[in-house]
């Protein structure tokens, strides 16, 4: 008995649709899950009595989201708090001040206060180099 090639024809244009058909609804169920995915949750910091977030830099979803105090552990062991704008130094609005900046900075680092939660009250030192 011999195979009738329109059968076979059209036993290979059906599987041929049914894989495609297939690789299609895979990659579409792919794309729905990706984008109900719930959003990036935001760490909400605590307050001090100043107004003031403080904690881990380490919970910020970015650079921007980081705490006013940022924990830390001083040259003596002590554990408090950075201000983030002591972090982050001067910043310059040109490239000249940039460059004067740079130029002044101590080959050896510079020290910033450690702060108590309070934000004010200083407790010891951080060295940054």
């Amino acid at each position: 008995m011999r195979a009738n090639p329109i059968g076979i024809r059209i036993l290979i244009g059906a599987v041929f649709i049914c894989a495609v058909g297939s690789a299609i609804v895979f990659q579409s169920r792919d794309v729905k899950t990706t984008m109900n995915q719930s959003p990036i949750k935001v760490h909400i910091y605590p307050k001090n009595e100043n107004g003031q977030t403080y904690g881990s830099a380490a919970d910020a979803t970015s650079y921007e989201t980081r705490p006013d105090l940022i924990s830390a552990v001083g040259v003596n062991g002590t554990v408090g708090y950075l201000l983030r704008k002591d972090i982050e130094g001067e910043q310059p609005k040109t490239p000249a001040e940039a460059i004067a900046i740079q130029n002044s900075k101590s080959p050896g680092g510079r020290d910033i206060p450690l702060y108590d939660v309070d934000g004010k009250t200083v407790i010891g030192n951080f060295h940054i180099e």
